[in-house]
This record gives C-alpha cells, structure tokens and sequence, in this order.
C-alpha cells in the first residue's frame, strides 16, 4: 500500500496544474484557502485514476512509468466516505473510514533500459477485518551486483534478471485487538545472466566464486509460504503521527511447493511515531531479516539494506539490519521540515554481523499537508548515504 500511496499523490498535483484554470475551486481548502486535494479525492473515491510513476532510484538511473488505479466500494461505502470527506468541519474524517479496495495495473521503464509490467490488489473484506494484499509482473531488470555482505567485488558487476514473480498475503483480525495474523506466499522464476565472470577470478573467497559463477548464469524459482504476524496502532494510515506497526514474517523455500533452493528467511519491521507536541514529532524504524541458508542465494532472493540514500540492493547479506531516526517539525497548519538518519549492516552470516561494516545516511526534507480531511501529506526528502546523494518523491509517510 505505501507504493500505491507515493505514487498517487504527484499525479494530483498533475491534475492540479491542468485544471486549475477551469475548476481551481476543487483544489481549494475553504478552510484555510490553500491547495488542497480533499474535495477531490472525495468526489473520485470510485471509478479509474491514471496516476504517473516517478522513479528516482539511482541503481536504475531513474526512470518513468504509468499506473491505473481502480477504486471499489460498495454503494454504502461510497455514500459514507463522501459524507463524512466532504463535510468541511471534519478534519480527521481518515481516522474513522477505512481506505477503500484498490486494483492497480502498471508499466515502468528506466534510464538503464530495464523495464517492469504487473498489477496487484488491495482488498478490505468484512468491514476490514480480512485484509488482502496481491500482485504479480513480468520485468527485465539491470543491477550493478557488488558482492554478499563484508566479501567485496573490486568493480561491480552487471547483472540482468529476467523475471515473472507473485506475491500474497492475507490476513485476519484476531478479535477486536490490533493483530492481524494470516499467510503469504512468494514466488519468483528468473533467468540470471550476467556480462563479465572473468572479474571474479581470484577477486573473491573460491567458494564465493564457484556458487556465484552458478548463480549469476542460471534459471532460477524461489517459491516461499509461510505465516505473518501485524500490529497496528497508528494514529493514520497514510502520514502516521502516533502510534505503532509491527510485523514479523517467516518464510520456508522448499522444493516441496516448487523451490530449487531451500532455506527459511524471517522479516521484522518495527515502526514507532511519537508525537511530542502540537509542533514536533519523531518516529523511528528498526528492521532486521535474515535468510537462514547452506548455501548463497540469488542476489534477488538475498535480504539488503534499504534506507534512504543507499541505492537498490547495494549493499546485500544473509544476514541484514537496519535502522532510521527521523525528527519533524510542523511550521504551520500546511508545512512540516524533518531531518533523519539511517545506519544498516548486511552480514554473510548471522554470527559475523557485529564485525560488519554500518553504512551510514543522513537527509533533510519537507511535506505539505495535500489532502488535509485525510491527512495525507507530500514532500521530497534528499539523502546523502556513503556514495550517493539521492532525492525521493514520498506521498504519505517514507516508510
């Protein structure tokens, strides 16, 4: 869902510049009399939206793309959510309505000629106490590989993964908790090649060499099911202020449902937003997975750090954690400033993780509060990581 929710919000603002000659009332708060894409979202809650993709991902050298989204919901749910959004006085009205069911279809293409088409589904199902989360595509995707954990490659080396993958999760409501507990499945069929394996020779442990020699030109299917575990508390579910989310994840790969390598990999996501006064607030994420394996896994299939400033898979290992501080201030109504920070590790095994490497980010950015009813903001965070300094287009909160 946090895809769907960065990528909607820069193509309101593209709908803004085109009809605000013709209808700049509907992109106007009468609250305050500023921009603003309440009334909109409330009066197009059901029916298509076209939205464009902006991918500004260093490891693809950026790229543009194209998405439809299908809103559903039934008649009661569309009468309730227009009621409730287009009531000027309710400003919270995104604390008390559940985001409707979205279907999604979608095509990318990037600066290194890489390129990805798909689709997926969001579904809420009994008054949102059965949550699904669906998808799948075809890409043909181009990465710089530089090598598993601490064992370093001296150039990086091209590699092209030709791939059909799925992906679901389904999740049921334990009671009137904030659990949610269900299962999931992956699945992904790749072909692996690579341009130049020469540079590996004696640049590399021999055991590194000889698997990656047989991974980086393979045909490849990782097939998981497993459970997953959620908690929820935050305060909203697109731009959090106050509250919790928690989720852990397990995972068996095992020829039995299809895989041709067999391990188990373990994901737990921990996100905390403090809301320290009407002004400021601060949340921090902590993540760690790790992929319990004899042998080492496709560079797709191995965990990586991801925080902002550190390209796509730069950094990979068995063994990853990671962890991000951010700071914001609220400068009126509209404007929020942050700062943050980010540390992560990745380890070719979980008994060497302590030694590893931290790589090390640190960024500024800004939001506007676009769709105030929901309160749903937008902004750009630029972050600085140990090679790169990259610029993000975040909808919603950045994680």
């Amino acid at each position: 869902m946090n895809l769907l929710l960065k990528i909607i919000t820069p193509a309101l603002l593209s709908v803004y510049t085109i009809t605000s000659f013709a209808a700049s009332d509907i992109f106007t708060d009468k609250f305050d009399g500023k921009l603003d894409a309440s009334r909109y979202l409330s009066e197009n809650a059901y029916g298509f939206l076209p939205v464009p993709v902006i991918i500004t991902d260093p490891a693809v050298d950026g790229g543009l793309g194209m998405m439809g989204l299908f809103f559903h919901e039934t008649e009661e749910e569309k009468d309730a959510r227009l009621a409730a959004m287009q009531d000027e006085s309710n400003e919270k009205a995104s604390h008390s309505l559940m985001p409707p069911s979205i279907s999604a279809a979608f095509g990318a293409y990037t600066g290194n000629d890489s390129y990805f088409v798909g689709g997926g589904h969001l579904g809420f199902f009994n008054k949102g106490n059965i949550r699904y989360i669906g998808g799948g595509g075809y890409g043909d995707v181009k990465l710089d590989f530089y090598g598993f954990g601490d064992v370093t490659l001296p150039k990086p080396i091209a590699i092209n993964t030709k791939a059909t993958a799925i992906m679901q999760i389904l999740k049921f409501k334990l009671g009137d908790s904030a659990f949610f507990l269900g299962p999931l499945h992956r699945y992904i069929n790749a072909d692996i090649s690579v341009g130049n394996l020469d540079a590996l020779t004696g640049k590399v442990p021999e055991r590194f060499e000889t698997a990656l020699r047989s991974l980086l030109s393979n045909s490849i299917v990782t097939s998981g099911a497993g459970l997953t575990l959620e908690y929820d508390s935050r305060d909203n579910f697109f731009s959090p202020t106050d509250g919790f989310k928690y989720e852990l994840s397990h995972l068996w790969f095992d020829d039995i449902i299809g895989s041709d390598i067999d391990y188990t990999l373990t994901e737990l996501t921990a996100l905390n937003y403090f809301k320290l006064s009407d002004q400021w607030r601060t949340a921090i994420r902590v993540e760690a997975n790790y992929a319990n394996s004899d042998e080492i896994l496709p560079p797709y299939a191995t965990p990586s750090i991801s925080i902002r400033g550190i390209p796509t898979a730069r950094y990979q290992g068995q063994a990853v954690a990671m962890s991000e501080l951010e700071v914001a201030y609220r400068v009126n109504l509209r404007w929020e400033l942050s700062v943050f920070a980010g540390v992560g590790k990745a380890s070719d095994t979980f008994s060497d993780f302590s030694d590893s490497d931290s790589r090390v980010s640190k960024g500024a950015g800004f939001r506007y509060l676009i769709a105030r009813r929901y309160d749903f903001n937008m902004g750009i965070d630029i972050a600085k990581g140990p090679e790169d300094t990259v610029f993000y287009i975040q909808a919603g909160s950045a994680w």
